[in-house]
């Protein structure tokens, strides 16, 4: 009877220990899946990273870095290679199609854009592929667990904006100014029923970090002129071929300029001021006099004593008669010069 009750026993623990083991195999083969996903693309961007190399990475320890957001207007002659082809054509195919399908493809990830506008690359903020096609409206369909969209349904046409974030900033190690961007976020323009103006619709931030080795193989025209693709999407943003207005600065208030102008004229004179901002500290480094108000200065000064050296010569009559008899006296040595001369002798008596 013992020995029945121990093979009943047994045969239960084998059992269960069967039934077990499958589910334990499932989870453990779903995360190893998972990481060999993760795996496999952080190798694919590394292997990119050292075909396609992108410019070198901001120094963390600069003495000196301004943040500016800048809006780029794809309409403008300067930025569009951005925008053109609209749709595919073959391999070619714009900035904002080639972004898309790199976050659909999990290749890169996107993150949410929050309503103050700034960018944040912390984990809480990555966004759901799925979640950004349903907010957006873009149609989607799933295909063996996938999404994809067709080429179609991607409104590349509709993208006409870009908000890019760039760093000016000075390295002390060689001295030199550069100015890198250090985040992309593309912006669809859509015509509201109660509207003729198109509202502007920021989608996802994207870290330039992230997609710089890809943007390094997105090759783009540069010139009307030249139709040959000589450059590629680093390039045109390693070069800062783009034209933008700026918009916002990381300031203290955190606001943006359209907080403080109160129309586009005020608006215009504080992009100016910036812009001269940047040049201004530029040429101070070198020893350059370049502050506006000491330039203004200097200016008001020289014109100044030019006038009163103008003042001075017009109201003193010593100087005058000083010039007058010069005059005079020139005049008569230059005729006594030009009138012949006359020798006469005397005769011998």
């Amino acid at each position: 009877m013992k020995r029945v009750l121990i093979s009943l026993i047994a045969m239960l623990a084998i059992g269960t220990l069967a039934n077990a083991q499958p589910a334990k195999t499932r989870i453990s083969s779903t995360a190893n899946s998972e990481q060999k996903k993760k795996t496999a693309t952080a190798a694919a961007n590394d292997r990119f990273s050292i075909q396609f190399p992108s410019s070198t990475s901001m120094p963390e320890d600069v003495v000196w870095k301004r943040d500016l957001y800048r809006q780029l207007d794809l309409m403008k002659d300067k930025n569009a290679p951005m925008y053109y082809p609209v749709e595919p054509a073959g391999r070619q195919v714009n900035l904002f199609t080639y972004l898309f399908r790199l976050v659909l493809t999990g290749r890169v990830q996107a993150y949410a854009y929050k309503l103050d506008g700034n960018e944040s690359f912390e984990e809480k903020d990555k966004l759901d592929v799925k979640s950004l096609l349903e907010n957006h409206g873009i149609y989607y369909e799933m295909k063996d667990g996938k999404i994809t969209v067709a080429d179609s349904d991607i409104p590349s046409a509709e993208v006409k904006r870009f908000y890019i974030k760039e760093s000016v900033y000075f390295d002390q190690r060689t001295s030199t100014f550069s100015t890198k961007v250090t985040a992309l976020c593309p912006v669809r323009m859509q015509s509201d029923e109660f509207s003729t103006d198109a509202t502007p619709y920021p989608l996802f931030w994207l870290n330039y970090d992230d997609v710089a080795t890809w943007l390094a193989k997105l090759p783009m025209m540069g010139s009307n002129l030249n139709n040959v693709s000589n450059l590629t999407a680093a390039d045109f943003f390693t070069l800062n071929h783009y034209e933008g207005k700026i918009y916002k600065t990381n300031n203290l208030q955190g606001r943006v300029l359209a907080n403080y102008c109160s129309n586009d004229s005020d608006m215009v004179k504080e992009q100016k001021r910036i812009e001269k901002q940047l040049t201004d500290f530029e040429d101070g480094v070198w020893g350059h006099v370049t502050d506006s108000a000491k330039l203004d200065s200097l200016k008001k000064v020289q014109a100044l004593k030019a006038e009163n050296k103008k003042g001075s010569k017009k109201s003193d009559p010593s100087t005058s008669r000083r010039r007058d008899s010069n005059a005079s006296s020139n005049s008569e040595k230059s005729a006594a010069s030009s009138a012949p001369r006359v020798s006469a002798r005397r005769q011998r008596r």
